[in-house]
């Protein structure tokens, strides 16, 4: 079932409808991403759709009679998005990435805003130098004074004729060649929120992020004079122009501002309000909304044979019985979790306290066979807060005391790290060998700043043993997560730590997912073409940015998501084999859709990857092509099967 993605004119009168734009050219991934504005003279949209790259929208223009076909305005690889009228409809300003910053997977970090002109006339006047168009002002002007001069001057009758209102004009669209005519508005590529122009297009305003927030921005359209108007730092912002445009209406974080477009001038808009909330009726709207979404925007039309009528009436029972969102969140799991798919389940956050618990870290692996009193030292975690020059905690060494407080047996040394992360707290040490004692100041550090160093030590750990296996010759990295970040760090270490070795090992085990696949596929399918020699010598080869030796993917049950697509494609490419246990099929897209309380947000997996045998990847176990199982009481002693198997492997291909 299509939703969301139909345009549709409803006339108020008869309730009849026309469709204006039908459900092929979009797909509705979330609330609100439709996107259309009607045109002055009623006679138009301005429409964003998409065509086969449902992803990266264009700009369309369609009649609003029903009975036209959508017109592409922009044509452009890298999208276009967000349309509106502008100057009376003889131009439109709509967001591109096209000038901007990308991520690694193709997604846009920063926009631009550009403007298309419908007639060449408006364009051509649009370009004018800020003096040609003074000077055409002025002209206009005075020809209009000597138009209105001429009308005072005519004989009136005894009764002067009331004058008619103008009827709109109807507007005019020279569409050949329509996606030339385009200007970038913006100077600089950013972080944009929304955007709004003046009526007569001189000024462009704009919210952009640079800092640690949202502000307010404005561009002389014709001299590009570009000034911060207002300094906001809104983490959540839109705004509104009047229609005399003579203010701004801007929302920052939960409150309203009106500014002076001109002075940049700012003042509190009051919102008075009170509401009685019904929060058993609040829960039972959110459970049948639940149901619906999931029904109408599963991945699968048949919801995978579920009975989802009949899970809506058993479920439906505990409501009344429910007073909070824990046990709400719980009971909306357990019944979305009887679709048996992946990306789903609903979860409750609520606001956390400013005293709540938060225990910090000495970043050190304790002697847990050590009697006491105290803790024994027996690895000082690299990168953590003991590992300072100036320190000379080691391993061996017995924390006797955190703030002056006694570690004996009876105590639970983390209560006297509570809310200490990044506090100076004073150690008291004894080094048994020499029977001496001393005082350290350190700052303890975050959970997790303490699992991020957890987790570059076990990476140099997996690294060093592929190194010690292979005498060298073979390369190793981790993807963490199949996002821009990760992938950063596969371009710096593979071409970087790796560029010299034989082959590559690429460990996705415990990969929660992102969005990569293709992308990390690409980079690692690379085929020789070239040697690039100026005057004989070798200096490198082409690709020059892509891995073209042999590789080898580990996987494992966590792999999750866009894990679970990277080593299908990798397969299906035939670039490598993959080593290590299966991955389950959980292969799809999600839309975390917070509820109308926003505490409570819930999965709706709308989206799959079809192979080319025509199976959906969601509920489809991934088998390895050598499947190796990690024993845990031999991980436990310092060895990775699957790592000697992956090197093991590798090295018969030399």
């Amino acid at each position: 079932r299509i939703v969301r993605v139909i345009l549709k004119v409803v006339n108020l009168a008869s309730k009849e409808t026309r469709t204006i734009l039908p459900a092929k050219y979009n797909y509705s991934y979330a609330d609100g991403d439709q996107t259309y504005k009607w045109s002055p003279d009623g006679k138009w949209f301005l429409v964003q759709f998409a065509f086969t790259r449902l992803f990266t929208p264009q700009v369309g223009l369609v009649s609003s009679d029903g009975k036209g076909q959508v017109v592409d305005l922009t044509k452009t690889g890298f999208g276009a998005f967000d349309p509106r009228w502008a100057m009376d409809g003889t131009m439109m300003v709509y967001g591109s990435a096209r000038e901007g910053t990308v991520n690694t997977d193709g997604s846009p970090v920063e926009v631009d805003i550009y403007a298309t002109f419908f007639t060449r006339a408006a364009y051509d006047r649009f370009r004018l130098s800020k003096a040609e168009f003074a000077l055409l002002k002025e002209q206009e002007d005075k020809a209009k004074e000597e138009k209105d001069k001429a009308e005072k001057e005519k004989p009136k009758g005894k009764t002067a004729a009331v004058k008619p209102e103008e009827p709109k004009k109807d507007l005019v669209f020279e569409l050949d060649g329509v996606e030339r005519r385009k200007i970038r508005l913006t100077i600089h590529s950013a972080d944009m929120a929304d955007a709004a122009m003046s009526k007569d297009g001189e000024k462009l305003f704009y919210l952009a992020r640079f800092e640690k927030g949202y502000d307010l921005w404005m561009t002389e359209t014709r001299t590009h004079d570009t000034k911060l108007l207002a300094k906001l730092g809104a983490n959540r912002t839109g705004m509104e122009m009047t229609a005399d445009g003579k203010s701004l209406f801007i929302f920052v974080d939960g409150r309203v501002l009106k500014i002076d477009p001109a002075s940049g001038k700012s003042e509190p808009v009051a919102i008075g309000g009170e509401m009685i909330l019904d929060e058993a009726a609040e829960k039972a709207y959110m459970f049948d909304h639940m149901w619906r979404q999931m029904k109408q925007k599963i991945l699968v039309a048949d919801l995978y044979g579920a009975d989802w009528d009949g899970y809506y009436e058993i479920y439906k029972k505990f409501l009344p019985y429910i007073t909070n969102n824990y046990d709400y969140a719980e009971m909306a799991s357990e019944m979305l979790g009887e679709l048996d798919v992946s990306h789903t389940g609903c979860r409750y956050r609520g606001p956390r306290s400013a005293t709540a618990d938060a225990t910090a870290s000495l970043g050190l692996f304790m002697d847990y066979d050590f009697a006491g009193p105290g803790l024994k030292v027996a690895e000082v975690l690299a990168g953590g807060p003991l590992d300072k020059a100036g320190l000379k905690i080691r391993a061996g060494h017995v924390v006797e005391k955190i703030d002056g407080q006694v570690l004996d047996r009876t105590v639970d040394h983390y209560k006297f790290l509570n809310r200490k992360a990044g506090q100076l707290t004073l150690l008291s040490v004894l080094d048994p060998a020499s029977g001496a004692r001393w005082e350290e100041a350190v700052k303890p550090v975050s959970l997790g700043e303490e699992g991020a160093l957890l987790y570059r030590r076990w990476v140099l750990d997996r690294r060093a043993e592929v190194d010690k296996l292979s005498g060298g010759r073979i390369g190793y990295v981790h993807v963490r997560s199949m996002n821009d970040d990760s992938y950063r760090v596969v371009i710096d270490e593979v071409l970087g730590l790796s560029a010299d070795k034989e082959a590559l090992i690429v460990d996705t085990r415990f990969n929660g997912g992102g969005n990569l696949h293709d992308t990390l596929a690409d980079f690692l399918a690379g085929k020789k073409v070239f040697d690039i020699v100026p005057r004989g010598q070798l200096v490198g080869v082409e690709p020059y940015d892509k891995w073209i030796k042999p590789s080898i993917v580990l996987m494992g049950e966590c792999n999750y998501s866009d894990a679970h697509l990277f080593p299908v494609e990798y397969k299906v490419r035939g670039i490598g084999q993959t080593l290590g246990m299966p991955v389950p099929g959980t292969g799809t897209f999600v839309w975390w859709e917070s509820q109308i309380d926003p505490t409570l947000v819930f999965g709706i997996p709308q989206g799959g990857w079809r192979t080319p045998d025509g199976k959906l990847c969601e509920r489809n176990q991934l088998e390895p092509d050598i499947r190796v199982k990690n024993d845990p009481d031999v991980m436990s002693a310092g060895r990775d099967q699957q790592i000697e198997a992956a090197v093991k492997e590798l090295l018969k291909k030399k």
